[in-house]
């Protein structure tokens, strides 16, 4: 029986969906990505924002249209839908066969036996349990590229977000259990590592009683096959100056690093429960680029939080124009259920939260093509990610470019390259967000 596996959500929710698809390997299922071929379907959901919600809930809706019209035989709901609305799921969505939450992954293999025996059963556990990980997944993003998640779970409790309610409290994974699995993702061939969690910068504090994440990462760059190391998910008051040293002196970690600010206005930040003011996020950002002055930063904003006058508005509008962030992305706030902002007064009209969302974006296109037009001339390294059909011309990435959200960096040539493959290349040009450049070997001025 050829199983439908979709997985939607983050990429920390994509690391649990290599974990159940290695574990479903194992005990010999086939895989599909043709929902008329498949017989059974599982989702890995997705319960972060509104829009999540919907795509999730859309994707039941289908296929359970699917098994009604008698094509597909069994269907399962995983993650962090699933764990929190799975009384709403068995009433609302019944053509759903087994629920499987967000700590119980490893329970995929038993859920879908018991189905197919016509005995289904719903597999919960704590969500404050020790996290599932497997150093026998199946990689999904190329074989060239992979997530590390090293924790799981938040302890922030910032006041619009429902993880800590789906993901538990923060949890590292063991450091030797994390370098044995990035070993085994090594030999796979895998050549950047990307560490993940809902905050990579505590790692380690519940474990060993101090932030780790340094001291991971030197024993990650001793692993010789792998080439890049990218750090995502780093809450910019717990960035240390020993992280940005060990980023510094050490060769394979890329200088990127991803710091979600979520807004500038102090009163703001202070709703949203966030633990840094406008001065704190100054003066981390100015260390970083003092000490790595070729680091790559890159933000989130959400625009549209309860109570957010046109005045806070203005303040995180001149902050982004002073900051130059190199990479950016904003999202309108979604008011989730449980949590205390959406209980809050003064909610913001959906097309204000609009409107100011365009207005950042705007903003940070000029910032953005600015930058990319003034790299022209430089040699960067590259590491392919693929080939565009019919043409001479390779996509790749920069150091800049984190898989999935960021830019790319197109390269014409003739030569036959690999996907994994590193190359060095001059920038020609830009098109947008995206840069232009040629082989260095192949650069004539």
């Amino acid at each position: 029986m050829k199983i439908l596996f979709v997985s939607l959500g983050c990429d920390k929710n994509l690391v649990d969906t290599e974990v159940m698809l290695g574990m479903l390997e194992k005990k010999g299922y086939s895989f599909t990505d043709d929902e008329t071929q498949a017989q059974i379907a599982i989702v890995n959901t997705c319960c972060f924002i509104n829009d999540a919600k919907e795509e999730s809930i859309n994707t039941l809706l289908e296929l359970a249209q699917l098994k009604n019209d008698g094509n597909l035989k069994v269907l399962i709901a995983a993650g962090c839908l699933a764990q929190r609305y799975q009384e709403e799921i068995q009433e609302e969505i019944p053509e759903v066969d087994a629920i499987i939450g967000t700590l119980a992954i490893d329970s995929v293999t038993d859920a879908l036996e018991n189905v197919l025996k016509n005995a289904p059963c719903n597999y919960f556990k704590d969500i404050n349990s020790v996290p599932v990980t497997s150093s026998e997944r199946v990689v999904t993003t190329g074989g060239h590229f992979a997530y590390l998640k090293i924790a799981e779970g938040c302890n922030k409790r910032c006041t619009y977000c429902i993880i800590p309610k789906v993901r538990g409290s923060f949890r590292s994974v063991p450091m030797e259990e994390l370098v044995h699995q990035a070993e085994a993702l090594a030999q796979k061939g895998v050549r950047e590592l990307i560490l993940v969690a809902q905050e990579t910068t505590l790692y380690g504090v519940d474990l060993y009683g101090e932030k780790c994440l340094p001291k991971l990462l030197k024993k990650l760059c001793e692993i010789p096959d792998l080439y890049w190391i990218r750090i995502l998910y780093c809450y910019p008051e717990e960035v240390t100056d020993e992280l940005i040293q060990v980023i510094k002196e050490e060769d394979k970690i890329c200088n990127y690093l991803d710091i979600p600010i979520q807004h500038a206005s102090d009163p703001v930040l202070k709703k949203m429960g966030r633990r840094t003011n406008q001065e704190q996020l100054r003066e981390r950002i100015q260390y970083m680029r003092n000490e790595i002055p070729d680091i790559c930063l890159r933000t989130t904003l959400i625009t549209g939080f309860p109570g957010e006058t046109q005045q806070d508005f203005e303040e995180m509008y001149r902050f982004v124009d002073e900051m130059e962030f190199d990479r950016l992305g904003v999202f309108t706030y979604s008011p989730e259920e449980d949590t205390p902002a959406a209980l809050f007064e003064d909610q913001i009209d959906e097309e204000v939260k609009k409107d100011r969302m365009y207005e950042l974006m705007e903003l940070q296109q000029e910032i953005a093509f600015e930058k990319a037009e003034n790299s022209k001339g430089q040699r960067v390294l590259a590491m392919i990610e693929g080939k565009v059909a019919d043409e001479n011309v390779y996509v790749a990435r920069t150091y800049k470019d984190a898989p999935n959200v960021d830019g790319f960096l197109f390269i014409n040539t003739g030569r036959e390259l690999m996907s994994g493959d590193f190359v060095k290349v001059v920038i020609t040009g830009s098109y947008e967000y995206d840069l232009i450049g040629e082989l260095e070997d192949e650069f004539s001025e």
